[in-house]
């Protein structure tokens, strides 16, 4: 699953301490293009707050009832500018919701 497949939830779990329900955004995508990056981000991060607000993360897991929701998207490739402008922006409006937004660049083995 990636942040191309904009109607699939990647990943979904409760935070052990925090209790929060974390929704995650696995973005393999490099910032070449920043604006087509953007906009699909944004698809899906539109995609993620539909799920939530709709109730359908209630369906599909019930363990959501009664916690706090945050996104968290985990980038491949570190955000440009342009990026970074883009996350605080989508960050102003998902805290507007009622929820919040994390992101980091994974850093793994480079095998």
């Amino acid at each position: 699953m990636s942040v191309e497949q904009v109607d699939v939830v990647d990943i979904i779990g409760t935070d052990r301490k925090t209790g929060q329900v974390v929704l995650t955004i696995s973005d393999h995508l490099d910032w070449s293009d920043s604006i087509a990056h953007q906009t699909i981000l944004q698809e899906k991060l539109n995609k993620y707050l539909a799920f939530v607000e709709s109730g359908e993360i209630l369906e599909r897991y019930p363990d959501a009832r009664g916690r706090p929701v945050r996104f968290r998207v985990i980038f491949k490739y570190k955000p440009d500018g342009d990026g970074e402008i883009f996350l605080s922006k989508a960050q102003e409006v998902i805290e507007g919701a009622g929820f919040s937004l994390t992101s980091n660049v994974f850093v793994g083995d480079s095998d």
